[in-house]
């Protein structure tokens, strides 16, 4: 046990616990207002059930030895998940609980992130029934793959903090939630515009003070690589944000502040699978380049009829992409002491890499696919026309944002 990587494995746990209020503000300030109480409720509701979840089975399937598919139960209901720093798959200096909890924190987001592409149109009931067993089912065996000593840890694939287990996997699921639910009643026959900028930005800020304890916290200690995730979490949406405003100006001629506060994400999302593996200025170049793809998929998915509504395909699925292979192109052994990149003259890192990303995409997409069909048989996935057009707020909480509404 190690006092010191205690206390920072105490502030990160908090720190990633209020990334998903954060993601609330975030993804409420984009809707109309009439959803925003919904919107932020999607968020808000993970921290209940999925966290409690989490705790009862999530955590034993997700991080014990079990075998390469799935772990055991000998952990459910916290069983034998005590105040040492023993029990726990990897070998860890802080207690077993707080180990638990921790990762705890990042379910409960990775959840909450895929409602992001249905908010505005899916009955909250479905929504809450698919997050739940979605997080069991999809989330807990993505997290043993990667993180438990699964078979992609066995390949050799590298996540430092979630691009593949969280954004990838979030973004997955959100495109097919995407299809499956629908496009909203009125999408593209009325102005579909966020009622609250000064929100997304108060979000997105806040996410981006929870996401050093979700990257520098993912060195599970109070280290030299948590000290180097912390900078490179510090530098990389910086750059995207830099990118993001000349791409801005040259499509528009202005920098748009929605725009400034999606470059924050796309950057954090990037950064999120190399953070404790590269260089400070290697974080730069990621970020930078991250801000590319992520922008055009914005721009491309406009165009179609794909209701994707606050793009979390293109700041989650494909940051987190992107993120994953430059990982396998960037991760320096001298500084991570575990593995070189392409860079480093390590090119076969970048198709294992690729070979998790798809992994991530097929299984979470198949399985949300047939979570949401099979749910959709016992209780309707969309709200009513005459529900969309009171707004979600009332119609599914009884509840306003706002004293006299408006759109």
């Amino acid at each position: 046990m190690n006092q010191a990587d205690t206390a920072w494995m105490l502030i990160s746990t908090a720190l990633v616990l209020l990334m998903t209020p954060a993601l609330a503000f975030f993804y409420g300030g984009l809707v109309r207002s009439k959803n925003a109480l919904n919107t932020m409720m999607m968020s808000y509701i993970s921290l209940g059930f999925v966290g409690v979840l989490w705790a009862v089975v999530g955590y034993s399937l997700a991080l014990t030895a079990g075998n390469n598919w799935i772990g055991d139960l000998s952990l459910a209901f916290l069983n034998g998940v005590g105040l040492e720093a023993t029990g726990a798959v990897l070998p860890i200096t802080i207690p077993h609980a707080l180990y638990m909890g921790y990762q705890a924190t990042f379910c409960i987001i990775t959840a909450a992130l895929i409602s992001g592409a249905i908010v505005e149109r899916m009955r909250f009931s479905a929504y809450l029934l698919f997050i739940c067993v979605w997080s069991v089912v999809v989330y807990a065996p993505m997290a043993h793959w990667v993180w438990g000593g699964g078979w992609l840890a066995d390949m050799g694939a590298w996540d430092f903090a979630g691009g593949t287990v969280v954004h990838v996997n979030a973004g997955a699921a959100a495109l097919v939630a995407a299809l499956v639910v629908g496009k909203r009643s009125d999408y593209r026959h009325a102005s579909i515009l966020p009622h609250n900028i000064p929100t997304v930005l108060l979000g997105a800020g806040l996410l981006w003070f929870g996401w050093f304890g979700f990257n520098a916290g993912s060195a599970l200690a109070a280290s030299p690589i948590a000290g180097l995730a912390f900078v490179t979490t510090m530098l990389a949406p910086a750059a995207t944000l830099v990118v993001w405003t000349f791409l801005d100006m040259m499509r528009s001629g202005k920098p748009t502040a929605v725009g400034c506060a999606t470059a924050i994400v796309v950057g954090l999302v990037a950064i999120t699978p190399a953070a404790g593996f590269i260089s400070p200025m290697s974080a730069v170049a990621l970020g930078a380049i991250a801000a590319v793809p992520s922008y055009l998929a914005l721009i491309i998915r406009s165009k179609t009829s794909l209701d994707d509504s606050l793009d979390v395909v293109a700041a989650h699925g494909v940051g987190g992409t992107v993120g994953a292979l430059l990982t396998g192109v960037f991760a320096s052994k001298a500084l991570n002491g575990v593995f070189d990149g392409a860079l480093y003259g390590n090119p076969g890192q970048v198709g294992i890499q690729a070979l998790a990303v798809l992994t991530a995409i097929v299984y979470s997409g198949v399985m949300s696919f047939v979570l949401l069909k099979a749910i959709g048989l016992f209780i309707p996935l969309r709200a009513t026309a005459a529900d969309e057009a009171t707004g979600m707020d009332v119609s599914m909480h009884g509840e306003e944002a706002y004293l006299h509404g408006g759109e």
